[in-house]
């Protein structure tokens, strides 16, 4: 009997329905025709033990007995689960041959191998484990999966990594929240202080700007453009470029500070001639944007509808799981297998009959363009979200999921549209000495750009829609040495802007891009090629994490640092609050999945540097923090039972 474990019930359901019948539902399980069963996990059903668990010492929080570092990493049943891995127990030791069926992704690798583990599976048993893959829950998907299994052996590293993420968490998040607790307290301080290896750096980053924003003092600043006009009578504007000259009278981002040298470049080119002294015309190939992994799909839904990102991901698990119209949402990647090109022109069709407004779009695409997203190498475990060989015109969707369901459409049908073409033109003029420019960018195939128009409703930041007015200029034939004419120059006054606040798509667009806010340029460089701070199936969690906890808040779009929030971060060490080190460990966490790093190399260096922040935590100040008892509804409800979240991200 061959043993089919699936993460969770659905998907366990979705393999029965491609195996043969008839089935026999029992409790916990599948019996299909040909005697093999289907069983499940529902989700982790194994977890970290508590300290205590090692050593009965730790239940009271005492900083003598830190850093807790067990010798022997142990895992418990959940309670609430316990049933299901009883009957796995039993199905595990009837079987014959084992199918891993967990979630493509390095959790989904993890959460199988632990089970195996822990139910001490054979090692011969275990050496023959093949691993099956599913990204897509519809029966055709499933068959073609089935037909396409792997020897488990060959994800290993992505269940190593995942462990490792799930062992530094415990570490950093059991001993910091203890540590910095318990010095809290000495300091009058009477709640919870939690510390989380990706959760406080992400803390950190919404401290530091609303730190930026208080502190602003906005400057005004001046430009200087110049109407000119052709010979024809034809009229265009350039902007006037400071000269070296000119520094000592601007910023660092050489915006003019002084009016009166602005106003001195306007009266030196009124009524004067223009001579072009450079110009440039290139033809120019924009290509579509990629299909969507989880966080590109989460920041444009928050652009476009303003739903946060937990929101995004609880969708999408019902568009994959219930409706089978998406393929598996928790993506990194946004690449695609070349083998999915062979469903390419069925899941078009299926598009261009829907009733949904993508349709049209659907019957325009040319299904012979093989765009940049088809790239085998780019593809782990799992491939971009795209929708899947399935109708939604008879499933009552909600306008929630319509939203993101058009969404990855949209982005899937993109790839067969040709590039957005257009001609760009870089002009120079010398006028009176000083240089002027223009850059002007004339669309000539929109390409895939008819499927990004802009709603009436939707407006563009006055720094774009002013960067636009100079691109959409529209310049007349002109040649090197041509005179033309400068009819006056114009002052134009602005005052610099304070940073925006975080709203939900850009702080997950800087936690997928954190080598912004990196200082080490060392792993700056490293940053660049990876995911960031968290993972895509984690970064909504930790968001809203943050919020549960009572250090962050919504104001409006805008997201904001509560004053437990700021006052934490003003009184833990810069380690702790900022993402260099976090963003490393997952640069090494990555690299462990793609076999070019270990699991020690993780780890030692890891409990090193615990180690040193809890000798550092005994000599820090506190008195940032607010005084006696948290008076906050979180405190109360949350901060009862300090094991509930100190092992946590």
């Amino acid at each position: 009997m061959k043993l089919y474990i699936a993460e969770k019930p659905s998907l366990g359901r979705a393999i029965a329905d491609a195996l043969p019948k008839p089935h026999k539902k029992q409790q916990g399980f599948i019996e299909v025709g040909n005697g093999d069963v289907v069983s499940w996990c529902i989700g982790h059903i194994l977890e970290q033990v508590e300290p205590d668990a090692y050593d009965q010492k730790y239940k009271k929080w005492d900083m003598q007995h830190l850093p807790i570092v067990p010798d022997a990493w142990q895992l418990k049943p959940k309670s609430q689960t316990r049933s299901q891995l009883t009957i796995l127990r039993k199905l595990v030791k009837q079987c014959d041959a084992i199918v891993h069926a967990g979630d493509p992704d390095r959790e989904g690798q993890l959460l199988i191998d632990e089970v195996i583990d822990y139910l001490k599976v054979s090692k011969t048993k275990k050496a023959q484990i093949e691993r099956l893959l599913i990204s897509d829950l519809n029966l055709a998907a499933v068959k073609r999966a089935l037909n396409a299994l792997k020897p488990n052996s060959d994800f290993i590293p992505l269940s190593i990594s995942a462990l490792a993420r799930s062992r530094a968490d415990w570490l950093y998040g059991i001993n910091l929240t203890r540590a910095f607790t318990i010095v809290g307290k000495k300091s009058g301080y009477q709640g919870v202080l939690s510390v989380g290896r990706v959760q406080t750096p992400i803390l950190g980053l919404v401290v530091s700007r609303d730190n930026e924003i208080d502190n602003f003092v906005s400057k005004p600043f001046y430009e200087v453009l110049a109407q000119i006009e052709t010979k024809s009578g034809d009229t265009f504007k350039a902007k006037w470029q400071p000269s070296e000259a000119c520094q000592p009278y601007m910023d660092d981002e050489n915006r003019v500070l002084v009016k009166a040298l602005a106003e001195n470049v306007v009266t030196r080119i009124n009524n004067k001639p223009a001579v072009v002294s450079e110009i440039k015309t290139e033809q120019k190939k924009q290509f579509a944007p990629l299909p969507y992994n989880l966080s590109a799909l989460q920041i444009d839904a928050a652009k476009a509808f303003s739903m946060n990102a937990k929101l995004v991901l609880d969708i999408c698990q019902g568009l994959y799981e219930k409706h089978k119209l998406i393929t598996y949402p928790r993506s990194d990647s946004r690449y695609l297998p070349k083998d999915q090109l062979k469903q390419a022109p069925q899941i078009i069709n299926l598009m261009a009959q829907s009733t949904l407004p993508f349709a049209e779009h659907a019957k325009n695409a040319d299904k012979s363009i093989v765009s940049k997203a088809w790239n085998d190498k780019k593809v782990t475990a799992h491939h971009a979200i795209i929708p899947t060989e399935k109708s939604a015109n008879n499933i009552n969707l909600s306008s929630f999921e319509k939203n993101i369901y058009q969404l990855i459409v949209r982005q899937y049908l993109a790839q067969f549209f040709p590039a957005f073409t257009y001609e760009q033109t870089k002009l120079s003029l010398d006028i009176s000495g000083g240089e002027f420019r223009v850059n002007c960018k004339n669309p000539q195939q929109q390409g895939w750009k008819v499927l990004f128009k802009k709603s009436s409703g939707q407006t563009n930041s006055n720094k774009q829609t002013q960067t636009n007015e100079q691109e959409e200029q529209t310049l007349p034939a002109l040649n090197k040495g041509d005179i033309l004419h400068c009819q006056r120059g114009e002052l134009v006054e602005k005052n610099t802007q304070p940073p925006q606040s975080f709203t939900d798509a850009t702080l997950l667009q800087a936690m997928t891009g954190i080598a912004r806010y990196v200082t080490d340029t060392d792993i700056k460089k490293i940053l660049k090629d990876t995911d960031g701070l968290g993972t895509e199936a984690t970064r909504a969690g930790i968001i809203e994490l943050l919020f549960k906890r009572g250090f962050l808040e919504r104001q409006g779009k805008q997201i904001k640092a509560t004053l437990v929030g700021k006052s934490l971060v003003k009184a833990l060490p810069d380690l702790a609050t900022k993402p260099d080190m976090t963003a490393q460990w997952e640069a090494t966490l990555n690299a462990i999945c793609e076999q070019k790093s270990n699991y020690q190399s993780f780890m030692t260096p890891l409990v090193s540097v615990i180690e040193n922040m809890v000798k550092q935590a005994s000599s820090l100040s506190f008195s940032g923090l607010p005084q006696g008892k948290a008076t906050n509804n979180f405190k109360k409800k949350r901060f009862s039972r300090k094991k509930k979240f100190a092992k946590t991200a």
